[in-house]
């Protein structure tokens, strides 16, 4: 079982990583008017982010700057799912002018969390993570943030949808 740290403490996620060469698992979230949404239900060059809130600094910097990159690659869609509340990640959105990245809620039973080994059991919060998933609904690349403070690889996780979307 993997860890992560926040702030140097020593955290444990729940669930089974995911892989490069795995299959997205299907799980429902949220959306921001709270109604249901299904990974089975996305298609195409697609990137999970994981993020713990989307009110904290770095969470706050890594969707934006996935939404600014994003406007440079065609036909991909980015996903960013926290245990925020719909409510509060529809006013965040809002308030940060976010349109690239659709941001979905994990709160009720934190599914997506644990089908993608992102759930914090100390916390009940998403690890910072990221995935990219092709056409064929198998993962291409993964990053599982190893201090939960720090930001992505956004190079690398860029060059990994470019491969796929390309």
């Amino acid at each position: 079982m993997m860890t992560v740290t926040f702030g140097g403490e020593r955290l444990t996620l729940a669930g089974e990583q995911l892989k490069v060469g795995d299959v997205l698992p299907t799980v429902t979230a949220f959306d921001n008017n709270m109604l249901a949404f299904n990974t089975s239900e996305t298609n195409g060059s697609r990137v999970f982010l994981t993020v713990p809130s989307l009110d904290t600094p770095v969470c706050d910097l890594e969707v934006r700057t996935f939404n600014e990159r994003a406007a440079e690659l065609s036909g991909v869609s980015i996903y960013c799912l926290s245990v925020d509340l719909p409510f509060a990640q529809a006013r965040w959105c809002g308030s940060a002018g976010i349109e690239s990245v659709k941001v979905l809620s994990d709160y009720n039973g934190a599914e997506f969390g644990r089908a993608t080994g992102t759930f914090i059991k100390e916390l009940a919060l998403l690890t910072r993570a990221v995935f990219v998933v092709d056409a064929a609904n198998q993962v291409v690349y993964t990053e599982y943030v190893s201090e939960i403070t720090e930001q992505p690889d956004y190079d690398a996780a860029l060059l990994a949808v470019k491969k796929i979307a390309g």
